[in-house]
């Protein structure tokens, strides 16, 4: 999945802000009979099933009058999890010392997938270190980005060796 085109946010993040909700991110992957319109809300307080549905329900009402979207789709509204998905580089900085999981559209280092903890964000350029190596990585080369909950690292899941 890929983050929504700059259409559907336009659309979709003052909805759900002005719910009182932070838009981590939208994803969407069109399908002529089996699209997915995916939204990530966040709250200070966190996220319950009614938090959910009432976004759900404040959403459809705007992509029902705008109808933006042509082909058949499937809407979800969820909480980001603790393995919660990256869509802004805002994000980076919330979590500066958290580990990310980084898939690269093309090689950095000879690497497209970086496991590493956020050390520094300037601009567009997120510094992450793994193993005592350190990558300075354009957001735009991202094209997917995951927190790493602290129980996998434990473990030594994803990459947490």
């Amino acid at each position: 999945m890929k983050q929504a085109p700059e259409h559907l946010l336009a659309l979709i993040e003052p909805v759900v802000e002005g719910l009182g909700y932070d838009c981590v991110g939208v994803e969407y992957n069109p399908h002529p009979k089996h699209g997915l319109l995916r939204i990530y809300i966040d709250h200070e307080n966190g996220i319950l099933v009614d938090d959910c549905t009432k976004v759900s329900h404040q959403v459809s009402g705007v992509l029902d009058v705008e109808d933006p979207i042509i082909d058949n789709y499937h809407l979800e509204v969820s909480s980001p999890g603790e393995d919660r998905p990256f869509f802004k580089v805002r994000q980076f900085s919330q979590f500066l010392g958290s580990t990310v999981m980084v898939h690269l559209f093309a090689a950095v280092g000879g690497r497209r997938k970086i496991t590493g903890k956020i050390v520094h964000v300037e601009n567009d350029v997120i510094t992450l270190e793994e193993n005592e190596q350190s990558f300075d990585i354009p957001f735009a080369a991202m094209s997917k980005a995951r927190l790493v909950p602290n129980y996998l690292l434990n473990k030594g899941g994803r990459s947490g060796k």
